[in-house]
C-alpha cells in the first residue's frame, strides 16, 4: 500500500479529519444535556446513544474514504487494515457528557503503524468549539499556531489528572508526591487538559487506566504544539502501553516529573 502522503495532501487530511470532528459534534449537541440515558459496559463504565452513533458514523466515513484502513474505536472494537489505523473515541469523557459538564471530546488519530508513528491527531470539544488538530509539522487550535508553555521548572508548573479514581492506591501515592511538588494541581478535564497543555495554559498532565484510543490522538497534538508525551518509565506511548501517560511542556519538565514517580 501507498504511503498517506501518496493518497491524500496534507490539507485534504486535514479537511477530513474536520468533517469527522463537525459530523461528530453535530451528534454529540444533540443528545447533550437531553437526559439521555446511560447503559453500564462490562467494566462498569457508562455508554451512552451519542457514544455509539457518532462511531457508526465516523467508522462508515472512514470505510468509504479509506477501505483499507483498519479502526479501533473504543465502543466497537476492532476492524483490521493493511497498514493505517484510525483510533476513535466517539465520546471521551462520558460521564462529564452525562452530566451535563462541557468538558467532553471526541479523540481521532491515524496512526501507520509500518512506521509505528501516528500520522494526525484531533481533539474536538463540540459542547466549547474548541478544536486542536496535530501532526508532525505541528499543532493548531481553531486554525491557529498552538505552542507550549516555556514553565521549566516543576516547582512552577500546573498540573493536571482528570480524577484519583483512575489510580492504583500505589500509583495515586506516586503521583500526589509529584502532584504537591507543583505549582498547584487540577482535577478533569479528560482529553480537554491535553489542549490545555498544547495552547500553554497547563504544563503537566498525568494519567493511568488509558487506552490506546485515549492517547493515540493526544500525541500529534501535544508533539506538534512543541510538548512531549510518554509513559511513566519516559518511553514513546504505542497502542500497547500500560496507560500510564505523562505529557509535558518540555524535556526539562517531563525529566523532573519522571524523577518523582520513580522514586
Amino acid at each position: 500500500m501507498d504511503d498517506i502522503q501518496d493518497q491524500i495532501s496534507a490539507n485534504e487530511l486535514a479537511s477530513f479529519f474536520h468533517e469527522l470532528a463537525d459530523v461528530a459534534g453535530r451528534i454529540a449537541r444533540t443528545h447533550f444535556r437531553s437526559s439521555v440515558d446511560f447503559e453500564r459496559k462490562q467494566d462498569l463504565t457508562p455508554v451512552t446513544i451519542a457514544d455509539r452513533t457518532i462511531e457508526v458514523e465516523l467508522r462508515r466515513l472512514i470505510g468509504a474514504r479509506f477501505p483499507d484502513h483498519g479502526i479501533l474505536g473504543e465502543e466497537m472494537g476492532s476492524t483490521p487494515g493493511d497498514r493505517y489505523t484510525w483510533y476513535l473515541d466517539p465520546i471521551d469523557g462520558t460521564k462529564s457528557f452525562i452530566s451535563g459538564m462541557p468538558l467532553f471530546g471526541t479523540l481521532v488519530a491515524l496512526a501507520d503503524e509500518r512506521k509505528g508513528a501516528v500520522v494526525a491527531g484531533m481533539i474536538d470539544m463540540p459542547a466549547l468549539a474548541e478544536r486542536w488538530y496535530g501532526t508532525s509539522r505541528g499543532a493548531t487550535f481553531n486554525g491557529k499556531p498552538a505552542k507550549v508553555s516555556r514553565t521549566a521548572r516543576l516547582e512552577d508548573a500546573q498540573i493536571y489528572t482528570s480524577s484519583p479514581d483512575f489510580f492504583t492506591p500505589q500509583d495515586w501515592a506516586r503521583y500526589d508526591i509529584l502532584s504537591k511538588k507543583a505549582m498547584f494541581r487540577r482535577f478533569g478535564g479528560d482529553c480537554y487538559q491535553y489542549g490545555l497543555l498544547a495552547s500553554g495554559h497547563c504544563d503537566l498532565v498525568v494519567e493511568t487506566s488509558l487506552k490506546s484510543f485515549d492517547f493515540m490522538a493526544l500525541i500529534p497534538v501535544v508533539e506538534g504544539a512543541g510538548g512531549v508525551i510518554r509513559d511513566w518509565d519516559g518511553r514513546p506511548l504505542t497502542p500497547d502501553s500500560d496507560g500510564r501517560v505523562i505529557a509535558a511542556a518540555n524535556d526539562s519538565l517531563l525529566k523532573q516529573a519522571l524523577s518523582v514517580l520513580k522514586q
